[in-house]
């Protein structure tokens, strides 16, 4: 690399790791030395020094070990119905329809939308519209408000976060599906094989680095969600939907239990860098050249 090039590229890269040595690394690092002592967030009062009591007392935290399994299943839902309808809307969009522009514009619009928009919109529509719609229809058991019910409030918030993010992941699926040479398609036709065929035994295994990226973006997505919890459901009803971020904000800036707070955190950085690590790894073995 010549003496310009290696200028242009400190020019470019230098105030970005600066950035993110500032905002992400120091933080980062701070927040590790909070985990390990009592504060209550105010800075005339003492930071006491605990060692790992923190780490030792967010395991016997009820509503903490409540929130992880909340997070769990919420991710498990989202992983599925978004990765399941950004490849179906792939497919739609790429079979050379006149309304294929038009469509991808639909489905990747609601991505545009902030999560803390989607959130008060889509309180509206199970609050209001829904009740609406039950007293109308007569369906009061499918159409009341869901924000009130345990169970159907954490399907609200997988429905939300499905409806902004299959957009986003159609759009790779869609890069990965037209990177496919039309000769293996044209082959496959030929030899006899059938729609599900092609696309078990051509498309899918071609598509193995969209998977990836998809379900990377997914996994890590949907385990630090917070703006749609927040603006949704506030965790509510009874902590019914209270995901892992939203309880380490109230346990910090609700509780004022900063260390024990920030302990959870690292605890969930850990546990999304785990989870997502052995995502790729896993996936990347399945992917195959052409």
């Amino acid at each position: 690399m010549s003496k310009s090039n290696k200028g242009w590229f400190a020019l470019f890269t230098v105030p970005l790791l600066l950035v993110f040595t500032t905002v992400v690394i120091i933080p980062f690092i701070i927040g590790i030395g909070y985990s390990f002592v009592s504060w209550d967030g105010i800075p005339a009062n003492p930071k006491v020094f605990v060692g790992f009591d923190n780490y030792a007392t967010l395991f016997r935290d009820d509503r903490f070990l409540t929130s992880a399994w909340h997070t769990i299943e919420f991710t498990v839902l989202a992983l599925i119905l978004v990765n399941v309808l950004g490849l179906a809307f792939s497919l739609l969009v790429t079979m050379k329809l006149r309304v294929s522009n038009a469509a991808r514009t639909m489905f990747f619009m609601p991505n545009l939308i902030g999560g803390l928009i989607l959130g008060y919109i889509w309180q509206f529509i199970f609050t209001d519209v829904f009740k609406y719609l039950g007293d109308k229809t007569g369906f009061d058991s499918v159409f009341f408000n869901w924000l009130i019910h345990p169970h159907f409030a954490l399907y609200a918030m997988v429905i939300v976060f499905t409806w902004q993010m299959a957009g986003y992941t159609m759009i790779i699926y869609i890069a990965g599906i037209q990177g496919i040479p039309d000769e293996l398609g044209e082959a496959a036709r030929v030899d006899g094989a059938n729609l599900w065929q092609r696309l078990t035994r051509i498309v899918f295994p071609l598509l193995m680095p969209s998977f990836t990226i998809c379900l990377f973006l997914t996994l890590s997505g949907a385990f630090k969600i917070f703006d749609v919890n927040l603006s949704l459901t506030k965790g509510g009803p009874n902590n019914a939907t209270e995901l892992f971020a939203m309880n380490i904000f109230n346990e910090i800036f609700g509780y004022g239990h900063y260390g024990l707070g920030q302990a959870k955190a690292i605890i969930f950085f850990v546990l999304v860098a785990a989870v997502t690590l052995t995502q790729v790894i896993i996936t990347k073995k399945k992917e195959v050249q052409y």
